[in-house]
């Protein structure tokens, strides 16, 4: 099936206004693209090191809606333009022509699936739970993952990074936090090492979610393996349900502005000797982490680690 797709040039002083105008006219969903830097509140939540760079802001933003039923589409763009038509009275509208074009009804939360395919970190296999073991394959420890909406296939450098060192740092039955959880792809490979237990934190509902279904499809227990929703950083509720002083090992795969953040913290849940295993962590990035790092006299430096662009950085508690 194909959708009607109508895209709105405006102004981006104009973008609010015309989001609600949408709303108010019974419009569900809307696409924004304009050029507008985003604020630093804005990329606290996103999963990413480097924001890609934009051109110059020309003032200039497309809001664009889709029609599946084009039966109301006289009467939805008639509405439009007379919301426009009131709105230009306040907001500068700038070129305000509306574009027609068609687009494919595709699965968009599934479509990305054909692109994740098995793979192995060392003697483990990272497998999504809806292909085959490879042959070849069957004798690796097996971690089957489907991370649904949330983040974490395991392919990326700094997921890998963070899996070799809980192999090597790992003991049997140690208690691990896992903070920024995603899939809970590492709190799963910790418990197929050998841990006794995690407890995990994300500020993300949806990890909630793909947790439960990955500890389903790699038959493990939800008794081992206790998530919940928040932030372990300014939330003490967060913070005391954690513990203090119990665990062996906290990971946190997660961006070098947050692992900063979490320095302080850290230390008061691990034991003393506890092990903390940092990253998704970009290069450049990589000297204000360790700085931070060398600021702390709770931990101390053990080792750096390297995949490509992405920098790991392990620490004990001192």
């Amino acid at each position: 099936m194909k959708w009607k797709k109508y895209t709105l040039t405006t102004t981006t002083q104009a973008v609010d206004l015309v989001s609600s105008l949408f709303d108010e006219i019974g419009i569900e969903g809307i696409e924004i693209e304009d050029n507008v830097p985003l604020t630093e509140n804005e990329t606290k939540g996103m999963f990413i090191d480097i924001l890609p760079e934009l051109p110059p802001d020309d003032g200039v933003a497309r809001v664009s809606f889709y029609l599946e039923d084009v039966s109301r589409e006289e009467e939805i763009l008639k509405a439009v333009e007379e919301g426009l038509d009131e709105l230009a009275l306040f907001v500068d509208l700038g070129e305000r022509t509306i574009v027609t074009s068609e687009t494919e009804d595709k699965d968009w939360i599934n479509n990305w699936k054909q692109y994740f395919k098995p793979f192995t970190v060392d003697d483990i296999l990272i497998k999504p739970t809806w292909e085959e073991i490879p042959e070849e394959d069957r004798d690796k420890l097996l971690i089957q993952i489907d991370p649904g909406t949330a983040f974490g296939t395991g392919q990326h450098e700094t997921t890998q990074l963070c899996i070799r060192q809980l192999r090597k740092y790992m003991t049997s039955g140690a208690k691990v936090l896992d903070v920024g959880t995603g899939s809970g792809i590492l709190g799963i490979t910790a418990l197929k090492l050998g841990a006794g237990e995690v407890w995990a934190t994300d500020l993300d509902e949806n990890a909630i979610a793909a947790v439960k279904e990955n500890l389903e499809a790699n038959g493990i227990g939800e008794g081992s393996f206790h998530v919940v929703q928040g932030n372990l950083i300014d939330d003490k509720v967060i913070k005391d349900w954690a513990g203090y002083q119990c665990y062996d090992i906290a990971v946190a795969n997660i961006l070098a502005d947050v692992i900063i953040l979490l320095l302080p913290e850290i230390p008061r849940h691990l034991k003393k000797g506890g092990i903390f295993i940092m990253s998704g962590i970009i290069d450049m990035n990589e000297a204000a982490v360790k700085e931070a790092l060398e600021a702390n006299r709770e931990l101390e430096l053990l080792e750096t680690a390297r995949q490509g662009e992405w920098v790991s950085v392990t620490a004990r508690k001192v």
